[in-house]
């Protein structure tokens, strides 16, 4: 590694940043410095190299085939260097981080937490509700768990949950309700980030071809489910989502018939890393609860 010597370590992570961001002024931002002192950095760091990495075009900095390369094999090396800073700082065995989405975090999990306490009470659960995917090697998360075909770059993935859809409605809508084609007369309240459309259940239950009146497109599903709940429609929703609503008996799916749409719960855990032991606690408690929850669903 003595090659290190001669190059400056903060003009390659000045380089990473701009090719990996795209500009001078993203890369500025992320390090916190001035787009001049960015590319400065960047110019020293050719001179050391000894060749350009970059191309200066009037629509901003595109990299070179060579650098293109370099970049690469730049990444992995940052990569390497930031998930070895979070190993040494935020391991603490008494705090398990949890990665979830915010939907999942107040449709379901929540309602439960009690119970984990109750079970590991040495453990304290930190939340961090977020949309993006967490890579819990280059970070303080412990554990995600996310919904999708399971196929994610530079993590484990796990099924937790193979995810099913179905109508749920109010009480009072589902007394109108004598086949599935009724369903039909009754206007859909929509997730609009939803992955999956109407078609998927519609098939399911024999009616291929037909159309769900929308009335209101929401881009949150949480949102979708007060709405269906205030009675203002049908909202396609999945087991976690609706399965409190569901035992609480403010929504009922009206005809029993799900379909798969592909896609699952999965856990999300670090590549390579041997797992704590309070990852697998959680992940044996949350296969118990929801084992427990899917009965509704039998």
């Amino acid at each position: 590694m003595k090659n290190l010597n001669s190059v400056h370590l903060n003009g390659l992570r000045a380089v990473e940043a701009v090719g990996r961001l795209g500009s001078l002024q993203a890369a500025a931002d992320e390090l916190g410095v001035t787009i001049g002192a960015v590319s400065q950095q960047v110019i020293k760091s050719e001179a050391q190299l000894g060749r350009p990495l970059f191309e200066r075009t009037p629509k901003g900095m595109t990299v070179t085939e060579t650098g293109a390369s370099i970049l690469a094999r730049l990444r992995e090396g940052f990569q390497a260097l930031s998930a070895a800073v979070a190993l040494a700082q935020h391991r603490d065995d008494n705090i398990l981080t949890i990665s979830v989405a915010p939907v999942f975090a107040a449709r379901w999990l929540v309602y439960r937490l009690d119970r984990f306490a109750g079970r590991h009470p040495d453990i304290r659960l930190r939340i961090d509700a977020t949309t993006q995917l967490v890579n819990p090697a280059t970070s303080d998360v412990d554990i995600g768990i996310r919904v999708g075909s399971g196929h994610w770059s530079g993590v484990k993935s796990e099924l937790l949950l193979a995810q099913e859809i179905f109508p749920v409605v109010t009480p009072q809508i589902a007394a109108t309700l004598r086949e599935p084609a009724d369903l039909l007369k009754v206007p859909a309240v929509v997730d609009g980030h939803a992955m999956f459309k109407w078609d998927v259940w519609l098939r399911e239950a024999g009616l291929s071809g037909r159309c769900m009146e929308e009335r209101h497109i929401f881009n949150d599903a949480s949102l979708c489910l007060d709405a269906a709940m205030a009675g203002q429609g049908t909202m396609l929703a999945w087991q976690t989502l609706a399965a409190y609503a569901l035992e609480q008996k403010c929504l009922v799916d009206p005809f029993g018939i799900r379909a798969r749409t592909g896609f699952g719960h999965y856990f999300i855990t670090a590549e390579g890393v041997r797992e704590a032991q309070k990852v697998t606690a959680f992940k044996a408690w949350i296969r118990e609860e929801m084992e427990e929850s899917m009965r509704l669903f039998q």
